[in-house]
């Protein structure tokens, strides 16, 4: 009998795979390969063995961290002058899939009563790619928040850059982190939340310059792509290489959240760093 291969599914495939096994059917998790029924996942989607968290969707992830949210920027798109149809039509797909019209859902929400400019990257949208209209929805959010003095938090899941869009995306980097930075000048909180998987450019900026950093267990985060170092250095890695407790322990994370706990872990930190006690 063959051996399933998933990570040769397509996001939206592995998402509709998902939704369609039944609570009684066993799966497997995709980090430690422990085999348990599905409703064990429970509601926050983790393994009972090694507490990785499966990818949900944006939705799915605010419905989780807020009490309330009103969406923004939500009918901004990828630009018609990007009119490959292979990859018109892969955009089609995914808005059906996810139900929102890019990679990234932002908007404004509370986390026990503080509110909170927040975004979410779906893994579903072309792998939460870093697009041209992503990149957008995200430096408006920061801006938003600037002009509204709240903290920011973003929960990015992506594959990086969108080369579809070419260098128009690698330019969303630089767009994204310039608002990160006014949005610092002005003495405002930004917590960065890594998901499974966090790569490419996404990594490279705005993932990474938040003034907290978080991850969920065992999350794969990382520049370039395993296959690719393995070439370079003429080696392969260690299994925990590129993973959440690999950079925990080397200080590039701050500190790694079950997802059953992310929510009062945010809101203490929220709370802690309220602008009324930062400006005394």
């Amino acid at each position: 009998m063959a051996k399933n291969n998933f990570e040769n599914l397509s996001s939206d495939e592995l998402s509709r795979r998902m939704d369609q096994i039944p609570e009684d059917i066993w799966i497997k998790c995709p980090y430690c390969g422990t085999t348990f029924f599905k409703k064990k996942l429970g509601k926050y989607k983790e393994c009972p063995n090694c507490g990785y968290a499966f990818r949900i969707g944006a939705k799915e992830r605010i419905a989780m961290m807020c009490d309330d949210f009103t969406p923004i920027n939500t009918d901004l798109k990828a630009s018609k002058k990007f009119k490959d149809a292979k990859y018109v039509a892969k955009l089609k797909k995914a808005r059906e899939v996810t139900g929102i019209n890019e990679s990234v859902l932002s908007g404004i929400g509370t986390i026990d009563g503080t509110k909170v400019a927040i975004a979410v990257m779906d893994w579903r949208f072309v792998m939460a790619s870093l697009g041209t209209a992503t990149g957008e929805i995200l430096a408006r959010l920061f801006e938003t928040a600037t002009e509204k003095k709240l903290p920011v938090i973003v929960f990015t899941a992506s594959g990086g850059a969108r080369m579809q869009e070419g260098i128009h995306s690698l330019m969303q980097m630089a767009k994204v982190s310039e608002a990160v930075a006014e949005h610092s000048k002005a003495g405002l909180l930004y917590i960065s939340v890594l998901g499974d998987p966090t790569t490419g450019g996404v990594t490279a900026s705005f993932a990474m310059q938040g003034d907290i950093l978080l991850s969920e267990p065992h999350a794969l985060i990382g520049f370039a792509g395993r296959r690719v170092i393995e070439k370079t250095i003429q080696q392969r890695p260690p299994k925990d290489f590129q993973r959440s407790e690999t950079l925990l322990k080397n200080g590039f994370l701050d500190d790694i959240v079950k997802r059953s706990e992310l929510k009062p872990t945010l809101s203490k930190l929220l709370k802690w760093h309220e602008v009324g006690d930062l400006n005394g």
